[in-house]
C-alpha cells in the first residue's frame, strides 16, 4: 500500500530499442494517481472513473476524484462468493499532487469503514480510517462516488472574488443516506448530489479533515429522486462577468409515472457565494421515452466573458444528438438545446448485465459512450488571450462493431455553429471507449487522452483482452488542430481481471479526464494491468450465458490475489511544442 511506482509505457520506445534504433522516450511515463490502492484484496483494490483539475492559480496544485473502494470489506468477510458494497461506507476517494501530476498522495480521514474487515467473520463496519471525502457519516450520508473537482477562486470577507484570496477546492458527487430508515433520512430520495469545499489543499493532503467543509446538498428530492453523473466547472477567468461563480449538471432521474414516458430533465445548479447556497433548475424538458432522450452524461464549461454551457447526449426524433444548452445570465436562464453533431452510440446489448457492452460478453459496461467531453479555452485564470474556442470528443460506433472511432469536433463561435465531425487517427486496432480533451487556456495546444480496447469483441471470456491507455496532442492555429503526436500509450492490461461487485462482469467505469495549462497538461485513466486474470470467474460469467449457470466461485480462494485490481493512471505533459 501506499507505493508509488512509474510505468514505463513508450511502446515505440520499447520496439526501437529491440531494432537498435534510437527513439527518445515520453518526457514523463504514467504514474499511480491511485497510490492508496492496496493490490489485493477484492474489492479494496478497485478503482475507477477519475476526475483531475489543475489550479489555475497556481498550476503545480492538482486535485483528482476517483470511484475508491480501499474503505470496503474483503470478499473473504462472511460469504467468500459475494463482494457486496459495505453498506455506509463511502466509495469518492481524494487526491493532491504538488508538483503538477508527478507524484501523488492520498491523505487518510476517519469514517464509517469496512477496511478492518478481511474475514472470515461476517463484517461489522465501524469509525476509523478512511481514503474518501470527510464528514459524511456525521452528516449522515454515504459519498457514492461518480466525482467531479473543480478549483475556483477565494471569496473574500465582502463576497468578491479574487485569485488574490486564494484558491478554493470543489468536489462535488454522489450522496445516500447512511441510514435506511425513513425517520432517519438526511434527505428524500435514491441518490442526491453534494459538494465539499476546501482552501487549505494541503491541510486536507495532510489528512486534515477540519480543511474541509461539511458537505451541502444541492438537488432538489423527492422521494423517487435518483440524481446521477454529475460535472462541475468553477468560472476561473477573472475577465468574465460571473467570475467565481460555480455551477453543477447532472441528470434527474425521477418517478417512471406517464407509461413509457421517464421524466429525466437536465438540471443545473448554481452557487455565487462559493458553494454555500445553490440555486437549482431544471434545463430543457423532462420526458424522455422512445423518440426523445433528454441529456444524459453532461459537461459544464464557461467561457472569458461568463457564459455558460453544458452538453449532454440526447435523443431528437429517435437520433441521438451531442445536445447543447447556453446561459448567458450566469445559469438564471437557458436556451438550447443546440444540435451539435449526431452520435452512434458503441456497444451491443448484454443479455445477462442488461447494457451495452464492447469488448465481449461479460465485458466492461460502456453506458456513457458517446457521451461527449468538452473543454475550453477561455484563458484562465485572467482570461487574457482567450479564444473560447470549445472542443469536443466522444466514442462513435456509426462504422459498426469492432471499427468504433474517436470523434472530434469544435466550435470557434460561442457554440452557434461547429465544424463537421472527424474521427482521428488511431493506432490500428484501438476501439476508444472512454475519452476527454483539455484545451490551453490561449487556444493553443489540444490534448486528448483516450481509454480504447486492443482486441475485438469476444464471444467468450476465455481469449484474452486488451486495454490501452493513451495521451495526444495537437497544435491548434487558426482554431484547427493539426500535427497529431502520441506523448504516452500505457498497455493497460486485461480487462477480464477487472470485475463490478457483483462478479458477473469487468468493470472499467464511465470516463477519462484531462485538464491542461498553456504550459502543460494532466491526464488520468483506468488501468487494469496489475488485474490478475480468474480462470474460475471466467468459467462462471460464461455459464450465466447458459441454460446451467455456476453458482459464483470463492473469489479469494481460486482467484489471484490482485483479481480486481484496477488503478487509475497519470501523465503529466509539458507542451511538446511551445
Amino acid at each position: 500500500m501506499g507505493r508509488p511506482r512509474l510505468i514505463i509505457a513508450s511502446v515505440a520506445a520499447f520496439a526501437a530499442a529491440l531494432c537498435g534504433a534510437a527513439v527518445a522516450a515520453y518526457a514523463a511515463p504514467a504514474t499511480e494517481v491511485t497510490v492508496g490502492s492496496p493490490p489485493t484484496p477484492f474489492s479494496q483494490n478497485k478503482q475507477n472513473e477519475p476526475a483531475v483539475a489543475i489550479d489555475a492559480h497556481d498550476p503545480a496544485v492538482l486535485a483528482a476524484g476517483v470511484n475508491d473502494e480501499i474503505d470496503m470489506e474483503s470478499c473473504a468477510a462472511g460469504d467468500p462468493s459475494t463482494c457486496p458494497f459495505t453498506d455506509g461506507v463511502g466509495v469518492s476517494g481524494v487526491y493532491f499532487s504538488f508538483d503538477s501530476g508527478q507524484s501523488w498522495t492520498q491523505p487518510t480521514y476517519t469514517g464509517w469503514t469496512a477496511r478492518h474487515c478481511l474475514g472470515p467473520a461476517v463484517c461489522v463496519p465501524r469509525l476509523g480510517p478512511i481514503g474518501t471525502l470527510p464528514h459524511y457519516y456525521e452528516a449522515g450520508l454515504v459519498s457514492d462516488g461518480d466525482p467531479a473537482v473543480a478549483f475556483g477562486p477565494r471569496p473574500g470577507p465582502n463576497g468578491t472574488f479574487s485569485w488574490a484570496n486564494g484558491s478554493r477546492l470543489y468536489y462535488a458527487n454522489l450522496t445516500s443516506n447512511f441510514s435506511a430508515n425513513r425517520r432517519l433520512e438526511t434527505f428524500r430520495g435514491v441518490e442526491a448530489i453534494a459538494v465539499s469545499t476546501t482552501d487549505d489543499v494541503r491541510a486536507a493532503a495532510a489528512g486534515n479533515a477540519s480543511a474541509w467543509t461539511a458537505p451541502v446538498i444541492i438537488s432538489r428530492q423527492s422521494s423517487t429522486t435518483f440524481s446521477d453523473k454529475e460535472q462541475i466547472y468553477a468560472d476561473n477567468a477573472a475577465s468574465s462577468r460571473f467570475f467565481g461563480h460555480v455551477y453543477t449538471c447532472w441528470s434527474s432521474f425521477r418517478s417512471n409515472s406517464h407509461g413509457n414516458a421517464l421524466p429525466i430533465p437536465l438540471t443545473v445548479a448554481r452557487s455565487a457565494d462559493g458553494g454555500r447556497t445553490w440555486i437549482t433548475k431544471q434545463v430543457g424538458p423532462a420526458s424522455s421515452n422512445g423518440v426523445n432522450q433528454q441529456a444524459d452524461g453532461c459537461v459544464v464549461r464557461t467561457d472569458s466573458t461568463g457564459n455558460v454551457y453544458v452538453f449532454g447526449v440526447g435523443a431528437r426524433s429517435g437520433t441521438n444528438f451531442q445536445l447543447m444548452y447556453k446561459s448567458t445570465d450566469g445559469g438564471a436562464h437557458w436556451s438550447g438545446p443546440t444540435l451539435v453533431a449526431p452520435v452512434v452510440k458503441p456497444g451491443v446489448f448484454d443479455p445477462v448485465e442488461g447494457r451495452p457492452v464492447m469488448d465481449g460478453i461479460a465485458g466492461a459496461r460502456v453506458d456513457l459512450a458517446g457521451g461527449p467531453n468538452v473543454d475550453i479555452a477561455n484563458g484562465r485564470p485572467t482570461g487574457a488571450g482567450a479564444t473560447d474556442e470549445l472542443f469536443m470528443t466522444w466514442s462513435d460506433g456509426r462504422a459498426g462493431l469492432n471499427n468504433e472511432q474517436l470523434m472530434l469536433t469544435w466550435s470557434a463561435r460561442g457554440g452557434t455553429s461547429w465544424v463537421t465531425p472527424a474521427p482521428l487517427a488511431l493506432t490500428a486496432g484501438d476501439r476508444p471507449v472512454y475519452t476527454a480533451p483539455a484545451v490551453s487556456p490561449d487556444g493553443s495546444d489540444l490534448y486528448i487522452v483516450h481509454n480504447s480496447f486492443t482486441t475485438p469483441y469476444r464471444a467468450n471470456t476465455t481469449d484474452p483482452r486488451g486495454l490501452v491507455g493513451e495521451v495526444r496532442h495537437a497544435n491548434v492555429s487558426g482554431g484547427v488542430p493539426s500535427g497529431w503526436t502520441t506523448l504516452e500509450r500505457v498497455p493497460g492490461g486485461d480487462p477480464r481481471g477487472s470485475s463490478a461487485n457483483a462478479l458477473i462482469a469487468e468493470f472499467l467505469g464511465d470516463y477519462v479526464y484531462a485538464a491542461a495549462t498553456n504550459d502543460r497538461a494532466v491526464a488520468v485513466w483506468n488501468d487494469a494491468h496489475e488485474a490478475g486474470v480468474c480462470g474460475s470467474i471466467n468459467a462462471y460469467r460464461a455459464s450465466l450465458y447458459t441454460t446451467s449457470p455456476l453458482p459464483a466461485p470463492n473469489v479469494l480462494a481460486t482467484c489471484p490475489a490482485t483479481f480486481g485490481n484496477t488503478d487509475i493512471l497519470g501523465g503529466s505533459y509539458p507542451d511538446p511544442t511551445p
